[in-house]
This record gives C-alpha cells, sequence and structure tokens, in this order.
C-alpha cells in the first residue's frame, strides 16, 4: 500500500531508463513512499546509444523518454510529463571525441533543440532542457554552449514553455535570467536543475538535501525539489534515489513547513509549467 502524505509530491527532475535501469520498479518505490507526480528528463543521448551526428538521431531517446513517461503515468497516484533536450556536455563529446569544431557542435545541438521542440509543440513534452558545461573549457565551446542556452530560450518564448538548465553551480545566474527575458521568456520558467537552497534569476529545483530544503523553504520564494536520479546500474549510489524526495517532504511537514511543501509541489509547477499537480491527482489523468 502507498503512503499518503496529504499533498501532491513532484520530483522536478529524474531519468528513467526501463531498458538499462531500475526503470518502474524506481517509480514504484517513489510511489510507494508517497510520490505522486515525475519530471522525466530524458538521459544524455551518448548513454541510450551511439552520440548523434545528425539532426534525427536525437528523436530516438526522445521517444524512449516519452515511452517511459507513459508508462510511468499508469502507476502514479498522479502522472508524469517529459521533459526533453540536449545535454550541455554533448558539446564535449563532439569536440574532444568526435573533432567537430565548436560552431559545428553548437549547430548540431541547436538542431537537437528543434526535434524536442517538435514535442513540445505536439503536447508531447512539458518543456525543454538546456545549459551548459559546467566544468572548465575552451571559450570557443563556453561561446557555443551559451548559444545554445539562448537558442532554448527562444524556442521557451516561441512555444510558451519552462526550459530546464544544467550549468555550472552557481547562487547567481541573473544574467542567464536576463538572456530568457531578452528572447521573450518569462525568467521565473527557466529552472535551475540541481540548485542548492539559495539562487537569483531562474526558479531553482533544489537538491533534496535537507540542508538546501530548509534554506529553500526559510527564503519564502518559488522552488521545486528533486533528486537527479540517474537510474544507472553502474552507479547506484549516484545522486539521491527516487524515495528521497517523499521522504523530505514528510520531513518538511514533521518540521511545519507546510507552506513550503505547498509551494514546491503545487504553486511553483503551476506558475513554472502550467500544469495542476491538484487536479491530475484527483483525476489520475495519464495522458
Amino acid at each position: 500500500m502507498s503512503e499518503d502524505l496529504g499533498t501532491p509530491v513532484l520530483d522536478n527532475h529524474l531519468h528513467l531508463d526501463p531498458e538499462h535501469g531500475r526503470g518502474m520498479a524506481a517509480v514504484d518505490d517513489f510511489a510507494r513512499l508517497g510520490g505522486t507526480h515525475l519530471i522525466v528528463v530524458n538521459k544524455p543521448s551518448w548513454h541510450l546509444g551511439p552520440i548523434p551526428s545528425s539532426r534525427e538521431e536525437f528523436r530516438p531517446v526522445f521517444e524512449a523518454t516519452v515511452d517511459a513517461v507513459r508508462e510511468a503515468s499508469d502507476r502514479l497516484p498522479g502522472r508524469a510529463w517529459p521533459v526533453l533536450g540536449v545535454h550541455p556536455g554533448l558539446i564535449s563529446r563532439l569536440v574532444d571525441e568526435e573533432g567537430y569544431e565548436p560552431t559545428a557542435a553548437r549547430d548540431l545541438m541547436c538542431e537537437g533543440l528543434s526535434v524536442a521542440a517538435e514535442f513540445v509543440a505536439e503536447g508531447r513534452a512539458l518543456g525543454l532542457k538546456s545549459g551548459r558545461p559546467h566544468y572548465d573549457v575552451s571559450e570557443a565551446v563556453w561561446e557555443g554552449s551559451n548559444a545554445v542556452m539562448r537558442r532554448a530560450f527562444e524556442y521557451g518564448a516561441e512555444l510558451d514553455c519552462a526550459v530546464q538548465l544544467h550549468t555550472e553551480a552557481s547562487e547567481d545566474l541573473t544574467g542567464i535570467a536576463e538572456w530568457a527575458a531578452d528572447a521573450g521568456m518569462d525568467p521565473s520558467r527557466v529552472v535551475k536543475h540541481y540548485a542548492s537552497g539559495t539562487l537569483a534569476g531562474p526558479t531553482p529545483s533544489v537538491m533534496s538535501e535537507t540542508d538546501w530544503l530548509s534554506t529553500a523553504a526559510e527564503r519564502g520564494e518559488p522552488f521545486l525539489m528533486e533528486t537527479d536520479f540517474v537510474d544507472d546500474p553502474e552507479k547506484p549510489g549516484m545522486v539521491l534515489g527516487p524515495k528521497t524526495v517523499p521522504r523530505r517532504v514528510r520531513w518538511l511537514l514533521e518540521e511545519g513547513y507546510d507552506d513550503a511543501v505547498r509551494t514546491a509541489h503545487v504553486e511553483t509547477p503551476r506558475t513554472v509549467y502550467d500544469i495542476d499537480t491538484e487536479a491530475t491527482l484527483s483525476a489520475g489523468d495519464s495522458t
């Protein structure tokens, strides 16, 4: 029997790999502890197949993610949604391993984003993912990465959707938020994946460590919660497991942070993604 925490419980960023990883067993663990909703982000393309060399080679990874989301939704009290895009680390794979010039790698990654944007336009995905490397790179690679991210913001404005970012660790990304605004996006719909409890600029998706969550709760600003579960059998202890968000929600409630729980699991998802975690919970919507 699944635990009922009396609230929607959303993990804003995790990966599912039914073919190679735990897949639906991880979803069942999440639901059993009281989890209700998932935002499933596609794994980096090179984790599920060869490094893409053309626009259409991004599509199988996106289709696999959409299929996993459909199956996950059937097992949840609420539902799951896919967020699709191009991992910023791909630029290093293309340049360092495949011999691409940074500008050519940039262009290919923008093509991958265009495929992800098709899924959003068709209603098959909730938002896009992009970003820039969190490690040292050359100036040319950095410029190319920023160009890809800015292209994601253009799609976000055009499609009226959220954009999740994988970036360097920072508590101040106001410059990135300004780029989103320049592209026509509401910066609050830009989400910094793997955020700590404090962030200026985008909306933080806070890694579910108690210290970071208590900081976010005390701030009283919009935030989301995530695990970044990687679903890789070769890295079983990497990042956080699928049970973590419901466990941390229970802890927040025990600590008296009821308002913060509502912020992270009802109000911020509505603002950022235009989703209703309460209505989909009661309806059991899995479309």
